[in-house]
């Protein structure tokens, strides 16, 4: 393919001040957007310029997903593998990963007791693909019957709870962060275990002055931190002590997404589970959306389900992956639909809010002028009109065609 391109749409999906442009147009040159109109103006314009032309589709920013455990927790979750394989099972991940239009994640670097990887590991076994990864580097507490905590810092080796407020520790968590991720569990997670492993799961680890701590050493250090929490006395602890972003926030009251909103925090919701409670639910995401909080939909994969929702259709509690991302977000955004919000709105909860979360919304979630060209060539807006990954014809990342389902 030629370094300049133009692709051609029925209509463009911008997540942009542009919005939706019907028979729209981008060009395309050394794997960034240069322009992006109307073809009518295009074919006028740029004469020189091979087009491609995929005006039977839909296309749209790629997706991002800002909350995941791809390639420290999940490889051994799904396959048995050893350290000499670890990194084989992650690139798999990945590859499923990006075949369903995801081309950033923010993954998790929290220790785990399999692992002794270091943050340099995941990021040279990783770095020749076509995937834009973050990293956050986190601590862990996991509500087993003994609450077992890691981190980052330590990898496989098992600390106290005491080490988890050790400024020298939060101090080396906090300086190889790259986004305000899961930096502290302020509940013990259940992580992907099954519950009747972890029944100290969503028990609050910190006390206001630990939080306020480890707060302090992040912005002393011009880091935003992001916080695993879940029911009001988490949450409210978060608040207090000057979180950035909260993560999960399954059952905020009303009076703390006020809270949220005034003090201008993120949500990362993730409506698949990932905590003790019920996930987001899609009357909940309304709440929050409509409250002005930027919201960012995640899958915090690989998760088992949670049961008992009206809004997932999952039969059973077998690890879900990035394939399910649009599945999940579907429920919340066509009830945003429903309630008058622009599609270009919606499909910002799965493109430009989390590259926002990731410190990279100058790089890509928008169809825009001086960004990636990371896109997506489908059959309907993504998460909205189309959930099946097999309705996403093309993934193109840095103006290359990294995924093919069909040749037009």
């Amino acid at each position: 393919m030629n370094n300049s391109y133009i692709v051609r749409g029925k209509k463009l999906v911008t997540v942009s001040k542009l919005g939706t442009l019907h028979d729209g147009a981008m060009l395309i040159e050394n794997g960034k957007i240069l322009d992006v109109g109307q073809w009518v103006n295009f074919r006028t314009q740029y004469l020189s310029i091979p087009v491609i032309d995929y005006s039977k589709y839909v296309i749209t920013p790629s997706l991002v997903d800002c909350h995941t455990h791809l390639l420290e927790f999940a490889p051994r979750s799904l396959y048995p593998i050893t350290s000499e394989t670890h990194f084989l099972a992650s690139k798999s991940i990945l590859l499923h990963a990006i075949s369903s239009g995801i081309t950033a994640i923010g993954e998790q670097i929290c220790g785990n007791p399999f692992c002794d990887f270091s943050k340099v590991d995941y990021q040279q076994a990783i770095h020749d693909l076509p995937i834009n990864v973050s990293f956050a580097t986190t601590s862990i507490s996991i509500g087993f019957e003994k609450i077992a905590h890691f981190s980052f810092v330590t990898k496989s080796q098992i600390i106290k709870k005491d080490d988890l407020i050790n400024p020298s520790l939060v101090k080396r968590i906090a300086l190889a962060s790259e986004y305000p991720g899961e930096n502290i569990f302020i509940n013990a997670t259940p992580a992907n275990f099954r519950k009747e492993e972890v029944p100290r799961a969503g028990e609050v680890i910190y006390s206001l002055e630990d939080m306020r701590l480890i707060t302090d050493i992040y912005h002393s250090l011009d880091k935003k931190i992001g916080a695993h929490v879940a029911g009001e006395k988490g949450i409210e602890l978060a608040l207090e002590a000057g979180v950035d972003v909260l993560h999960h926030a399954h059952g905020i009251s009303d009076e703390q997404l006020d809270k949220t909103s005034q003090k201008g925090l993120k949500i990362v919701a993730t409506p698949m589970g990932g905590t003790h409670l019920s996930p987001n639910s899609p009357d909940e995401i309304l709440r929050m959306v409509s409250k002005n909080i930027p919201v960012s939909i995640s899958t915090d994969a690989y998760l088992p389900p949670y049961s008992g929702t009206s809004w997932l259709p999952f039969q059973n509690q077998a690890l879900q992956g990035p394939d399910v991302l649009m599945l999940i977000a579907q429920p919340s955004m066509q009830l945003l639909k429903n309630n008058q919000y622009d599609e270009n709105e919606i499909l910002a909860l799965i493109t430009d809010n989390p590259a926002e979360i990731l410190g990279k919304d100058h790089q890509f979630g928008r169809l825009e002028k001086g960004l990636d060209a990371n896109f997506l060539v489908a059959e309907g807006i993504p998460g909205l009109e189309i959930t099946e990954v097999e309705k996403l014809i093309k993934v193109f990342y840095l103006g290359k065609k990294v995924i093919d389902r069909k040749v037009l």
